[in-house]
C-alpha cells in the first residue's frame, strides 16, 4: 500500500476498498522492520495511531471526511503534540510530554489524519545533516552511510523510505527543502506567516516555517490546504483568506517567466548537481515556460547575517530551558546558579551551545551595532535583491544544496562547511517568501532537488510549477531499492 500516491490512497478510503486501520498497520509494520536502521523516528505512537484510524474509518463509514481522512502522518518532533513526547531532539526536553497540540497538529487532527509518531531532528533544528540529534543521527535510505539533511530530516527519510505517505516539517534556513534534496521528496517552505508557528518549539523565530513534506507536489498541496491558515494564537500570522494551493495544479505554464540567477552556477556548485538543475529548467522551457536570466548580486551576504541573525534570536529563546520549569535538571545542585549553568551545560550538545554562544555576543554591549544591527540591514539587502528579480520573472529556479547528501561525519568538525550546506536556501528565510524543492534527478547515485522561489504568497503558482514538471517526469516516484 505505500507505493500508492495519496490520492489513490484517499480515493480507496472513500470507495471502503481499504481502510484507514490497515493502511496505519501497513506503516507501522513498515515502521517496526526499517527504522531500526535508518533511526528516523524519535517516537513511534501505534495506540494513538490505531485509534485515530479507527475514528477516520467511522466518518468514512458515514461518508463523511475530506481528502485526508484515514491517511496517516508523521510529525517532525519540534511541533508540541498533546500527551505524546516532544523532544525536539535534545536531551534538555528527552522527556518533556506536550500539554497541548501545536495550532498544524490540531488542524491535521481535525482533517482525520492519523499520527504514526514524532521524527528525529537535529537537536532545537541547528543543524543540516540531523547528526547534532540526542537520539543519534538519521541515516538517508539511498544510503545509509550519508545524511538525509536537515533539521527536519527524520521527515524526509520517512516519506522516501515508505515509512509515512506524508510528513510535516520546519524551515528556519532551509530545513525542509535541503533535506528533501536529499531524499528525493518534495517539500515545500511557505510564506512566512502562511502556517501558524503556535506550538512549534522556536529556534530563531522570525526565520521559523512549518511546512509539508510527500512524494509530489499534488500531496504536498493538500496537506498545505490542512496545515495552513491564520491563528490568532501566532502573532506573526497572516490574516488573510487561506488560498486553495490545490487550485492551479492542472493550469500549464506555457508563458510562465522562469528567472535562473547566475550567481547560483558559480564555485562549488557539484557538476552533477549543476546537470540534473539545468536539465530541469530545460524541461520547464519544453513546457513552455520562458527562461529569462536574473541576478541576485547579494546572495552570499545572506549566510552571514543568517549566522548572526538566526543565533540571536536562539539565544533568546531557548534561555527559556533553565531546567526549573521543565526538561532537563543537573542532579544535586549546589545553588541556584549551579542548576542553572549544569543544566544548560550538561543539557544543551555542542552545535546549541555554539549558536547559544555567538548570539549572546552579537546582542551583547558594544557589539549590537556592529553586528546584529548591521546584520539586520543585511538582510534588507537580501529581500530587496529578490523584490527586483520578481520584476523581470514570476518563479526563481536554481539548486537547493550544493552537492547532493555526503557522508555522515564528513563534515561534523566543520562547522562552516556545514553552514554552507544552506547557501542557496537561507537567502529564501532572510526575505520570508515560500520555496519548495522537487525531486529533479541524481547525482553519484543520489537524488538531487530543483528549487523553485516565488514572491510572497505565490505558492499554488510554485505548486503549479513543481506539478507540471513532475507530470512529466518520474523523479518523485523513484524510491529507494531497499524500502520498495
Amino acid at each position: 500500500m505505500h507505493t500508492l500516491s495519496v490520492k489513490e490512497m484517499s480515493d480507496k478510503l472513500k470507495k471502503r476498498e481499504i481502510t484507514s486501520v490497515a493502511l496505519t498497520q501497513h506503516y507501522l509494520d513498515r515502521i517496526e522492520r526499517y527504522d531500526a536502521d535508518l533511526n528516523a523516528y524519535v517516537t513511534v505512537t501505534p495506540e494513538l495511531a490505531m485509534e485515530m484510524a479507527k475514528a477516520a474509518d467511522a466518518m468514512l463509514d458515514e461518508g463523511k471526511g475530506g481528502p485526508l481522512t484515514g491517511i496517516p502522518v508523521a510529525h517532525k518532533d519540534i511541533f508540541c503534540t498533546d500527551g505524546v513526547k516532544t523532544t525536539c531532539g535534545s536531551k534538555m526536553l528527552y522527556n518533556f510530554i506536550a500539554p497541548y497540540d501545536a495550532t498544524i497538529v490540531e488542524k491535521i487532527k481535525a482533517a482525520g489524519m492519523p499520527i504514526l509518531g514524532k521524527t528525529n531532528m537535529d537537536e532545537f533544528a541547528m543543524g543540516s545533516s540531523s547528526e547534532s540529534s540526542y537520539f543519534g543521527p538519521t541515516k538517508n535510505p539511498w544510503n545509509l552511510q550519508t545524511v538525509p539533511g536537515g533539521s527536519s530530516g527524520g521527515s524526509a527519510a520517512v516519506v522516501a523510505a515508505g515509512l509515512a505517505p506524508l510528513a510535516t516539517g520546519s524551515d528556519t534556513g532551509g530545513s525542509i527543502r535541503q533535506p528533501a534534496s536529499f531524499c528525493g521528496v518534495t517539500g515545500i517552505k511557505p510564506t512566512y506567516g502562511a502556517v501558524s508557528r503556535y506550538g512549534m518549539i522556536a529556534y530563531a523565530s522570525s526565520f521559523d516555517q512549518a511546512g509539508p513534506m510527500a512524494r509530489s507536489a499534488e500531496e504536498t498541496a493538500w496537506l498545505l490546504n490542512a496545515m495552513a491558515g491564520f491563528d490568532e494564537k501566532d502573532s506573526t500570522s497572516i490574516e488573510m483568506t487561506r488560498p486553495d494551493f490545490e487550485a492551479e495544479l492542472g493550469q500549464d505554464i506555457k508563458g510562465l517567466k522562469v528567472g535562473v540567477p547566475a550567481e547560483y552556477f558559480g564555485d562549488g556548485l557539484d557538476e552533477g548537481v549543476e546537470k540534473a538543475v539545468r536539465d530541469a529548467i530545460a524541461q520547464l522551457e519544453a513546457l513552455g515556460a520562458e527562461i529569462v536570466e536574473v541576478s541576485l548580486p547579494n546572495k552570499d551576504l545572506a549566510v552571514p547575517s543568517y549566522y548572526v541573525l538566526a543565533p540571536a534570536e536562539a539565544s533568546s529563546n531557548l534561555s527559556r530551558f533553565d531546567g526549573v520549569r521543565y526538561g532537563y535538571r543537573c542532579e544535586n545542585p549546589q545553588d541556584l546558579q549551579d542548576l542553572y549553568m549544569r543544566s544548560r551545560s550538561e543539557g544543551f550538545g555542542a552545535e546549541v551551545k555554539r549558536r547559544i554562544m555567538v548570539g549572546a555576543y552579537a546582542l551583547s554591549a558594544g557589539y549590537y551595532d556592529a553586528y546584529y544591527l548591521k546584520a539586520q540591514k543585511l538582510r534588507r539587502i537580501v529581500r530587496d535583491d529578490f523584490v527586483k528579480a520578481f520584476e523581470q520573472c514570476d518563479v526563481i529556479v536554481g539548486p537547493v544544496a550544493p552537492s547532493p547528501a555526503f557522508k555522515i561525519g564528513e563534515k561534523s568538525d566543520d562547522p562552516v562547511s556545514m553552514y554552507l550546506a544552506d547557501l542557496y536556501t537561507i537567502p529564501v528565510n532572510l526575505a520570508g517568501l515560500p520555496a519548495m524543492s522537487v525531486p529533479a534527478g541524481f547525482a553519484d547515485g543520489l537524488p538531487v532537488g530543483l528549487h523553485l522561489v516565488g514572491p510572497y504568497h505565490s505558492e499554488p503558482t510554485l505548486l503549479k510549477v513543481a506539478h507540471q514538471y513532475q507530470q512529466n517526469t518520474n523523479w518523485h516516484q523513484q524510491m529507494p531499492a531497499d524500502y520498495q
